[in-house]
């Protein structure tokens, strides 16, 4: 997948676009994904997305700015792993947010990208005070050359339930519920970060843990005791027992959950090396002990519950 920044032009033989925070590449922008790139075979043009280096509320509603479920580079490989020719992500800072619809159709879509058609939702909203929407693009695409469609939201099944959005997902992440997001997302929910040193208690008690510092933008599911995977630089998947929270054994008041995961039937050295880090299943709330052999205990059965969950 090509990968252009602000300024650069797409080949001139023309793309058919889509546009979107492309949080979370879910099964909903699959589905938008889907029909852009078949068109852009009826077309013989390429497939893009334009899509932006961090969310857009970050800069115009910073005070409530959702949580991410994927960070850039995340999003760059889910875009490219769904068939994207091309990804134009555009810095969007204050200048940007200011941008008329009128000027981004004119330079982003039609001077960067030649577009020869715009897929978008029906309700999509652009532009300085969100004054774009479908009519606008219809109009100005009649001029400039390209075809709009306006595609309903995806609901996951035949069943009628509510459409896939990166908003259902972080809600069903904050009540724990991961398969439910996998549901929606088509794989596991996966954080990335940095393996830090931790207090040794884990290897104390029998259960060494890499500590995986996750960024504070990055949505993470609600605290508690989960199986997963975690991913280390070679690239294997490794079974891994997750533990997210704040350690109530130990600490009264800890300022901020932790992630930790142990890797089942492993024994190396992950310090300072990046991780990523898959929530497969839910096992249960996080607790706070009266003993350590309680605890300790517990560990036991979560690394149990961790194996039947996995198949491992």
């Amino acid at each position: 997948m090509e990968v252009l920044e602000d300024g650069d032009r797409a080949s001139a033989t023309g793309s058919v676009v889509t546009i979107g925070a492309y949080d979370g590449v879910h099964l909903g922008h699959r589905y938008v994904i889907k029909q852009v790139r078949a068109l852009a075979a009826d077309l013989g043009a390429s497939s893009a997305v334009v899509t932006f280096d961090r969310h857009p509320a970050t800069i115009v509603r910073p005070e409530s700015a959702p949580k991410l479920l994927t960070d850039l580079d995340q999003k760059l490989e889910l875009l490219a792993e769904a068939g994207v020719d091309t990804t134009l992500v555009i810095r969007f800072d204050q200048a940007r947010s200011q941008e008329s619809a009128e000027d981004f159709v004119t330079t982003v879509l039609a001077g960067q990208l030649h577009a020869r058609a715009v897929v978008v939702g029906w309700d999509f909203r652009f532009g300085h005070g969100r004054q774009g929407d479908i009519t606008l693009l219809q109009a100005m695409g009649r001029d400039l050359g390209f075809e709009v469609h306006g595609l309903d939201l995806v609901a996951p099944g035949d069943d009628g339930g509510a459409p896939v959005s990166s908003t259902r997902i972080r809600q069903l992440l904050a009540e724990g519920a991961v398969d439910g997001a996998a549901d929606l997302l088509g794989r596991d929910h996966e954080v990335r970060g940095r393996v830090q040193r931790g207090d040794g208690r884990g290897r104390e008690l029998g259960f060494p843990t890499a500590n995986v510092a996750v960024p504070a933008d990055i949505c993470l599911p609600a605290d508690g005791i989960y199986a997963g995977w975690y991913r280390g630089p070679g690239g294997r998947l490794r079974p891994a027992a997750l533990s997210l929270g704040r350690r109530p054994t130990f600490y009264d008041r800890a300022e901020a959950s932790l992630l930790e995961a142990y890797l089942l039937d492993f024994d190396g050295d992950l310090y300072e090396q990046p991780a990523a880090v898959r929530f497969h299943s839910r096992i249960r709330d996080e607790e706070r002990f009266d003993s350590i052999g309680e605890l300790v205990a517990q560990m036991d059965r979560d690394v149990t519950a961790t194996r039947h969950s996995l198949g491992v």
